[in-house]
Formats: C-alpha cells, structure tokens, sequence
C-alpha cells in the first residue's frame, strides 16, 4: 500500500518571461514504511518538492495524496491540523526553542495540539536517542549533535506516518551524522515510519531504500542505489 502519491506536480514562481518552472509535472509514490532519499544539485527543485509534500507550500497544479486523502482539497484550518498529525519535520537547523527544555521542546507538537503526551513512548524516544540524561538541559547545554536528536524526537512524538528531512546532517560533522541517520532509521523503523530525506551526503542517499534524483524541476528515479 501507498503512503504517499504525488501526481503531476508543478510549481512555477512569477508569469511571463520571468516565470521559473521550479518542477514539471513530476509524479512518483511511495509505500508505507521506506525510507527515500531525494537528490540534486543546488536549485534543482527537490526542497520546493519536499515543501509541496509536507503542504509548506502549495502546487500550481497537481496532486499530494497521503493515507489516501488529497491534502490541497482541504481547506486551511483542516491542512494544518492533518500536517500536525500526520507529518513530521526534521531541518538542517534544529529549530529548537532555546527556553524550553529537552523534554520541552520535544513534547511541543502535542501541547499546540492540545493533546497530553504519551509518557511511555516519550520515555522510550528518550532512550531510543540516549537525550535521558539530557531531558532537563536547555539546547544551549547541547553539542549540534545531540541537538538534533532532540529536533528528530519531536518529529517523532506525534507518531506521524511520513517523516521529512531537509539536509538533517547538513551542520554536523561525519560521525555524528552517521549517528543521527542511524538513529533516525532505527527509530522509523520501530515505529514503521516513512522517510522522505534530501541530502547531499553520498553515503546516507547509498543507505536509502531508494534514491529519486530531480534536476531542473524533472524527477528521475535512481533505483536502490547511485550509480
């Protein structure tokens, strides 16, 4: 079954001779529970993809379709409260807030969604991310690293079934990249998640389930690996 279609997306920034093709009717799916890796060089269109699929941004034309709901035929207030639910986000900056704790910052989605958190499976994020003995500390108190534990832990609290990564490891050096891909993996794979990452690193797009390339707004499909 398909978590995720996208059919014949276009998006195109200003009109006339002014007017950028940013992607061109580009149409792929995806199953419940893989993790894919989107490629491209700077420009290409694959951030201007991944805001239509998270509904950060709306398509000249065309459909997102997740759990079998088309999500640009809801109207605002519904959108925002389906995106709340059902999608997590993960940046290159962590985006934490720097006056709230640990613990704080990741239970954060459920508190804007007036929900009490799961005090069971928060324990079990913060294991899972090893931020136990952090849950107390302010983002401040953190290495980069261990900051974006916290950012992928509040991705995850709101057990959304798609996850998407921007350049997650974009300001970390290699090891701990490493650790927060792993990391991330383990834990979408616990709680069958699916992952949608951009990502210049060679070796994390390697890892991916499947590789989809965009270039000049066309999405090409690369297959399990990079060539």
């Amino acid at each position: 079954m398909n978590l995720l279609e996208v059919s014949d997306i276009s998006k195109i920034y200003g009109s006339g001779e002014t007017a950028v093709r940013a992607l061109k009717k580009v149409s792929f799916s995806i199953p419940k529970g893989e993790y894919t890796a989107i490629v491209g060089e700077s420009g290409s269109g694959k951030s201007t993809l991944l805001n239509m699929i998270g509904a950060l941004d709306t398509p000249t034309s065309g459909k997102v379709i997740i759990g079998g709901k088309e999500i640009f035929s809801m109207n605002d207030r519904r959108l925002t409260i389906f995106r709340r639910r059902n999608i997590g986000f993960i940046f290159q900056a962590s985006n934490l807030i720097p006056e709230l704790t640990v613990e704080q910052n990741i239970i954060f989605p459920m508190l804007l969604d007036y929900q009490k958190p799961d005090k069971k499976y928060l324990e079990e994020l913060l294991t899972v991310l090893n931020l136990k003995e952090r849950r107390n500390h302010l983002p401040n108190q953190l290495s980069g690293g261990q900051q974006q534990r916290v950012a992928i832990g509040r991705a995850l609290i709101t057990r959304p079934s798609l996850i998407l990564a921007d350049e997650p490891t974009g300001n970390l050096d290699s090891q701990n990249s490493s650790e927060v891909i792993t990391l991330l993996k383990e834990a979408s794979k616990q709680y069958e998640q699916t992952i949608i990452m951009i990502t210049h690193n060679r070796s994390i797009a390697q890892s991916a389930d499947r590789v989809l390339n965009v270039s000049d707004g066309v999405l090409t499909d690369l297959g399990r690996c990079l060539e």
